[in-house]
């Protein structure tokens, strides 16, 4: 028996052992992620008045593309295709003048196959907007890379034509590599829920009012999603398989899992909460994050666009106004689900079944552990901080000072509209205040490593685990499957039902392979085994 993650592990084992230590045969030594390097990413354009044709196709909507030769830490590609990117972080810093404007690069834009070095299509850079700290997109992926497939993410310094610009994130793309990578087949169907404002008027006539990409059930006809929702292929069939989620979100969610992977939209939701991270499903825009269908028939949400994570983002669609700092150190877990909103059914209607929520709840409680309680964020932020410090320091077009960026891991700093709370700032008063909460308090369910044993043609898996009311067994006997679920039993039980000895077992038919975890669930959340399942699971062949 062996443990799995969904993805391979050598990808997204970029904690701290990355920084000089890891080496995985998918990656260059130095490659275009590699969180340690810092790409110089050089973009030279024949024509001379680039950034005026650029701005010009950028503000009548167009993605379409300018020709340039990309020269990456000494590689030069030509023909790669250029244009701005982004909403806000492109025209904030545009009306003020700055050089320092967000970038998608597109190596096969006139050169057929052409790819930019460790076989990528797209390079997106971002300029670190609303972030002082210039962490939280690092920060935010590789914790999210733990538990779900998301991109990875370093910084790069950019050049055009001749001029140092900055340094800027630069973050895999999510195209038809990356979903090789992460699930072993790209032939799915892709959605970006992150609404064309321009593009969204008024309801379309025999279309339910709705709230952006939100997956609220709108009607029956591709128009009514049409501005919420970008498919990957204008094909009538991906827009009724987006249909039938809704609809099926909105009438029977208990029956949702026949359609969505409900535990990694939990783990989304788990992650948006513990970060505070409101630019995405969960707050007041509901957007920044995809929906791919994978080989298991079934949408996986892919979070997006982590730029404002950690706090910097302050409208959650409940409170009319922006969020104090205090209420961001206190928001709670269940934003959305207490009052019943319907506008975010994908949080109500997943956390009104009492298994779903308490595994959500168990979600949160992993990554606060992994991540805050012991400090492992701010131990990789500060070598992040180590790291960038020079380059940061000599960005000739910086969205905000120096001092800001020092500033800006423990304290609040002035951004113009609003304040960028501060990393420490925000966590540590945010994890003490979430585990002194009610639904932490008592003793939490332990699921210890399951064993089994072949017996013919019938597999029997047993689990210890105490502080726990049931023993779910998920299930699936390939990864183009859907898990699978069964009760778990305990040979002996008191009257009430309860388990006598701790040990719980279960016996299925042996196929050619098995992929399983197991869930304890307790009074209030219910945890995993391996913790970070589904994502991890056990594997016997």
């Amino acid at each position: 028996m062996r443990s799995f993650s969904s993805r391979a592990k050598c990808l997204r084992s970029f904690a701290l052992i990355a920084w000089g230590l890891l080496v995985c045969a998918s990656l260059d030594a130095q490659g275009l992620y590699d969180p340690g390097h810092i790409p110089v990413i050089k973009i030279t354009f024949e024509d001379a008045k680039w950034r005026s044709k650029l701005d010009s196709l950028k503000n009548i909507g167009k993605k379409e593309r300018l020709t340039a030769t990309v020269e990456i830490d000494g590689k030069k590609l030509p023909g790669v295709g250029v244009r701005f990117k982004g909403n806000s972080s492109y025209n904030n810093p545009r009306s003020k003048g700055s050089l320092k404007l967000p970038l998608n690069l597109k190596a096969d834009f006139t050169v057929k196959g052409q790819l930019f070095p460790g076989g990528y299509e797209t390079i997106k850079l971002s300029n670190v907007f609303q972030d002082p700290s210039f962490l939280r997109e690092f920060l935010s992926y590789e914790i999210a890379r733990k538990y779900m497939p998301a991109p990875h993410c370093n910084f790069a310094k950019v050049y055009i034509n001749g001029e140092y610009v900055g340094l800027y994130n630069n973050t895999q793309s999510i195209d038809a590599r990356f979903l090789k990578d992460a699930f072993g087949s790209n032939g799915g169907i892709l959605f970006k829920c992150d609404p064309e404002w321009d593009e969204v008027g008024q309801t379309p006539a025999g279309c339910l009012e709705g709230d952006k990409a939100s997956l609220m059930y709108l009607g029956d006809e591709p128009s009514c999603y049409q501005g919420w929702y970008e498919p990957d292929k204008s094909d009538p069939q991906h827009w009724q398989a987006l249909i039938s989620l809704t609809k099926l979100l909105q009438q029977n969610p208990q029956r949702v899992d026949s359609l969505l992977n409900v535990d990694m939209a939990l783990w989304m939701h788990a992650f948006n909460a513990v970060l505070v991270n409101l630019d995405s499903y969960s707050g007041r825009l509901s957007h920044n994050y995809y929906l791919y269908k994978t080989p298991d028939g079934l949408f996986t949400p892919l979070v997006w666009d982590l730029n404002i994570s950690f706090g910097g983002f302050r409208y959650d669609g409940e409170k009319a106004g922006a969020l104090t700092n205090e209420e961001l150190q206190q928001y709670s877990i269940f934003a959305h689900y207490k009052n019943k909103n319907p506008k975010r059914p994908l949080i109500t209607n997943l956390l009104s079944n009492a298994l779903w929520r308490k595994i959500y709840v168990g979600h949160c409680h992993t990554i606060l552990t992994e991540n805050f309680i012991n400090g492992e964020y701010l131990a990789l932020a500060e070598k992040v901080r180590k790291l960038i410090d020079s380059e940061v320091k000599n960005d000739p077009n910086k969205l905000y000072s120096y001092e800001d960026f020092n500033k800006n891991l423990s304290s609040t700093v002035n951004i113009g509209t609003s304040g960028s709370i501060g990393l420490m700032e925000l966590m540590k008063s945010r994890t003490d205040f979430l585990m002194k909460h009610p639904i932490f308090a008592g003793k939490t369910p332990v699921v210890n490593k399951p064993l089994h044993v072949l017996n013919g043609s019938q597999l029997q898996l047993t689990a210890s685990a105490t502080d726990v009311q049931k023993l779910w067994l998920f299930y699936r006997e390939s990864a183009a499957a859907p898990f699978k679920m069964a009760e778990m039993k305990d040979d002996g039980r008191s009257s009430d039902g309860a388990a006598q000895d701790g040990v719980w077992g279960v016996s299925l038919a042996k196929g050619k392979v098995l992929q399983y975890y197991v869930v304890g669930e307790g009074e209030k959340m219910a945890v995993s085994s391996p913790a970070r399942a589904s994502f991890e699971f056990y594997e016997v062949r």
